[in-house]
């Protein structure tokens, strides 16, 4: 299963607002960038995301678990961007902020790292575990 990385404007949308949708879950929508889309459209239920407080937070906070896959997002006049759902699994122990991934030398190649601005991403099994680890959380 492949893992995924989805950024947030607390402001906007928070952990804690993901938190309180419950196993209900929400939908993972407003997507506007045709890289995130394809990441939205590759994933599949059951795969998990870090839930990552961009703006001044900058910081992956706790996981989510895909339980809706890729369908139209009906906020989009254009009709060219979707969306998936995700429900709230729990927060890591330990925040991983942004400058301590970039002082953990086998995360260099991270996205996040390389391509900050992007809203979905990708994240390989290793990186997972080194988040994992490094928010004091097992991988799943």
């Amino acid at each position: 299963m492949a893992h995924w990385l989805l950024k947030s404007e607390p402001s906007t949308w928070s952990w804690n607002d993901q938190v309180k949708a419950d196993a209900k879950g929400t939908a993972w929508d407003g997507v506007r960038n045709h890289l995130a889309k394809k990441h939205l459209m590759a994933m599949k239920r059951g795969e998990r995301a870090f839930f990552y407080h961009s703006g001044e937070d900058k910081r992956i906070v706790g996981v989510v678990e895909v339980i809706g896959e890729y369908r139209p997002d009906p906020g989009d006049r254009t009709a060219s961007f979707g969306m998936v759902d995700v429900k709230a699994v729990g927060p890591l122990p330990v925040p991983v902020t942004l400058a301590l991934c970039k002082a953990e030398k086998s995360l260099a190649n991270m996205v996040l790292l390389r391509n900050s601005r992007l809203s979905v991403q990708p994240v390989t099994d290793a990186e997972w575990a080194v988040v994992c680890r490094l928010g004091a959380m097992k991988p799943a």
